[in-house]
């Protein structure tokens, strides 16, 4: 055990912290694995590292080591303490305590940066929310690298008629390359979770994936297509001109029976285009 570990150890104990289940709390103390994600992070200079839930702060110390600055959100106060003496031979980590989805974060980020990342090891349940305000926000982050359980990895990276295919698959692979970094075992977590996770790396794209007449229009067509999973277009889009989907559906040999996640996301992307073309 590092000397890191062991006064982290002691520290928590000291403070009597308790691991809190609404919080997604699982640390990993594993300076390998937590070494590695910032390596595979390739953290460029004058670069700011927004970091969501930094726990004792084991990756924050390596985020340190490489970025200008480290902008860590956490939202548990009790690991104040924990946070302020793990952390205290650095002058580059700023810590908000508070809740990352109710901040203004491009009010947050006070200076240019030639490049920011969000790196993090983050729980299932805020994971959606995170990236969404990041895109509805328009915070200029270039790379996310994320922890997150293996299942949620598989469906960010999953295929057309892959089960794990979904509305979020899409929403992702249109603002984002993404691709696997590498998995992690749950027996390096503490308290140990139920399943292994796996680091991936969602770049954001120079351009989006696709050209589309209307955005809006586009997601509530996929959302509503995939509303209903065992069922298919034909039930799922009533609320649409199924005449003129059933015609984009001709061009690639299929029909209204087709079940959204056989359809690939440029296909999507020709049907909403063409509902907007015949409104």
């Amino acid at each position: 055990m590092s000397s890191y570990n062991f006064m982290t150890n002691a520290l928590l104990k000291k403070t009597n912290f308790h691991f809190k289940k609404k919080f997604g709390q699982n640390f990993i103390f594993d300076e390998n694995i937590l070494k590695s994600i910032v390596e595979r992070s390739d953290i460029k200079s004058n670069s700011l590292v927004i970091e969501i839930g930094p726990g004792a702060g084991g990756l924050t110390r390596f985020l340190a080591t490489k970025a200008k600055k480290v902008l860590c959100y956490e939202i548990d106060l009790e690991l104040k303490p924990i946070l302020l003496e793990n952390l205290k031979l650095f002058d580059n980590i700023e810590i908000i305590y508070d809740d990352f989805l109710k901040r203004n974060i491009n009010k947050d980020i006070k200076i240019n940066y030639d490049n920011i990342y969000m790196i993090a090891n983050l729980p299932y349940y805020i994971t959606t929310p995170i990236i969404t305000k990041i895109i509805n926000d328009n915070i200029k982050i270039n790379e996310i690298v994320i922890m997150v359980q293996k299942e949620v990895g598989q469906r960010f990276m999953a295929s057309p008629g892959q089960k794990s295919y979904n509305s979020l698959t899409i929403f992702l692979d249109y603002y984002f390359e993404i691709k696997k970094l590498f998995n992690v075992s749950k027996n390096v977590f503490f308290p140990k979770p139920k399943i292994d996770s796996m680091v991936i790396s969602l770049k954001r794209r120079d351009k989006l994936k696709l050209v589309l007449k209307d955005e809006n229009l586009f997601f509530d067509l996929v959302r509503d297509a995939f509303k209903y999973k065992r069922k298919n277009l034909r039930n799922n889009l009533r609320k649409y001109n199924l005449k003129v989907i059933e015609d984009e559906l001709k061009k690639h040999n299929l029909d209204l029976m087709v079940r959204a996640e056989n359809l690939s996301i440029e296909q999507l992307g020709d049907i909403s285009n063409k509902l907007k073309s015949s409104s």
